[in-house]
């Protein structure tokens, strides 16, 4: 069993534990949010995704931001995922991020959306 994210505790007080399938997605959720720098000791680790947020919608932007969500899922999870798909929707301060990927070990193909901004967190 994976430590599950973010931390908290089950209804026993120890440490909430997943499982495989909900660990992933949980890593592919700190990878996009996590901004580069925000790590001490892994200062490259993230995405960037989230400075762009309030940047102004373009299709360039659309592309550029697909191409950067999925180069850096490529780089951390690259030995556990392959990234079928990215879309990335901007509405407001909300970011709409849909991740479709392959799970390497079991080969199943997963549709993921993560969503950050706004008032959801």
């Amino acid at each position: 069993m994976n430590v599950d994210f973010p931390y908290h505790y089950d209804n026993r007080g120890r440490t909430a534990e997943t499982d495989d399938d909900n660990h992933i997605r949980d890593m592919i959720e700190q990878v996009l949010f996590t901004s580069p720098g925000e790590r001490v000791n892994r200062p490259d680790f993230g995405s960037g995704l989230m400075q762009l947020v309030f940047a102004p919608n373009s299709d360039e932007l659309a592309a550029a931001t697909q191409f950067l969500v999925q180069g850096a899922l490529q780089q951390w999870l690259g030995d556990l995922i392959q990234v079928d798909e990215v879309s990335v929707a901007n509405d407001d301060a909300k970011l709409l991020v849909t991740v479709v990927y392959t799970v390497r070990r079991s080969q199943q193909q997963v549709t993921a959306q993560f969503t950050r901004g706004g008032l959801e967190r």
